[in-house]
């Protein structure tokens, strides 16, 4: 008994050395020199300060800026996740309805435009940093109005919107997409001039 308690007790040794000591400072040191930008949480950067990260989206509620997808926990990163409510649930129904109808009037869009799903349904993580190419589009007239933009600012800000799309994964999985936060960063460098109110 007392073998098999040393070797159990050796083996427990050995393997917290190998696995919670130099498995992650190996692992930290490939990703470090390897990938260093992602290894950091990919942090995007304004001015030398920190202004968020490529991979959490945030919110945007102003109208000189794209708005982002609906988060359940209010882009908290803990606890993260989804409301849960089932597609027959009330409240999500009352909750889906709202946000239909405040990007509709928020954007000016009439009756027939189709509303993208991503802008009505937050989620799984409550942490999705993109919308579609669509949802992004409906909002450019909005935008153009509040930063008080030309017809051809208006234009450029359409070609930034293809400029910073994001291809599908391995060019077939998903819908090509656009980061909020960056689209509103490069937004912000194009128009640096613009004066808003």
């Amino acid at each position: 008994m007392k073998n098999l308690m040393m070797t159990a007790l050796k083996l427990f040794i050995i393997m917290t050395i190998l696995t919670g000591i130099l498995y992650p400072i190996c692992i930290t040191g490939i990703a470090e020199g390897c990938f260093p930008a992602k290894a950091n949480g990919s942090l995007l950067r304004k001015d030398g300060q920190i202004v968020g990260s490529r991979l959490i989206g945030q919110s945007f509620d102003s109208d000189l800026y794209f708005w982002s997808r609906p988060s359940a926990v209010n882009y908290q990163t803990t606890p993260s996740g989804a409301s849960n409510l089932a597609i027959t649930n009330k409240k999500l129904r009352l909750l889906m309805a709202e946000r239909e109808k405040d990007f509709r009037d928020g954007n000016n869009l009439d009756d027939g435009t189709r509303i993208p799903s991503e802008m009505i349904f937050a989620s799984g993580s409550g942490l999705d940093p993109h919308i579609s190419v669509e949802a992004a589009v409906l909002q450019v007239k909005r935008i153009a109005k509040a930063r008080h933009l030309t017809q051809s600012q208006s234009e450029e800000l359409l070609d930034l919107i293809g400029k910073v799309k994001e291809s599908r994964q391995l060019g077939l999985l998903g819908e090509p997409e656009i980061n909020v936060l960056i689209l509103n960063l490069e937004m912000d460098n194009l128009f640096k001039t613009v004066h808003h109110e």
